[in-house]
């Protein structure tokens, strides 16, 4: 395999940022969301419970800005060629799967912002506090994290789904697919 064959390697490197960062994001996520403030705060004291809140939005505002990043990476740069090609069914779901992660990985971290905004919560990126670009509205801020957890949900589906097609490429198909994102093929 060539590097023709490859994403260019800045992509490859912000694709398994992304990775990462969704995997952290999707387990606080789904732990805050699952127990709530007064729970987690109970099972696990007061700082651990800002630290995990303040991580989670922390890792929204990176995987914003990482995507944004892959997106223009995306753009710019030639995707390469599928070799041997794929079939109509498998490039129809391997393009719905990526372009609907995309979507997702980028309306998600808009909505928790959002949400947080409109809830009154500070958006915390690290230490930093930036602006909430959103009056408090508590009302709406239910919506929006009723929306940004059922995204969460989508996401999980959809990650699933990726990480099926990459192992199916690689351990059934033994095709050269899931090394176009490998960091060191």
């Amino acid at each position: 395999m060539h590097e023709l064959d490859h994403y260019i390697y800045p992509h490859r490197v912000l694709h398994w940022l992304v990775a990462g960062a969704v995997l952290l994001a999707l387990a606080s996520g789904f732990t805050v969301g699952t127990l709530g403030y007064e729970r987690t705060f109970d099972l696990i004291g007061n700082t651990l419970t800002n630290l995990l809140y303040t991580s989670h939005k922390t890792l929204g505002v990176t995987i914003l800005l990482l995507m944004t990043l892959r997106v223009i990476t995306r753009i710019a740069f030639v995707v390469p060629d599928h070799d041997p090609p794929l079939n109509a069914f498998e490039r129809i779901v391997s393009t719905s799967v990526h372009h609907l992660l995309y979507l997702a990985l980028i309306v998600m971290p808009l909505l928790g912002w959002a949400a947080t905004a409109t809830g009154g919560y500070p958006i915390e990126f690290f230490k930093w506090h930036l602006p909430g670009l959103m009056g408090e509205h508590p009302a709406l801020s239910s919506q929006l994290y009723t929306w940004h957890e059922r995204i969460g949900w989508a996401i999980l589906v959809l990650t699933v789904l990726h990480v099926a097609g990459a192992l199916f490429h690689w351990r059934i198909k033994r095709d050269t697919v899931a090394k176009r994102m490998s960091l060191f093929d």
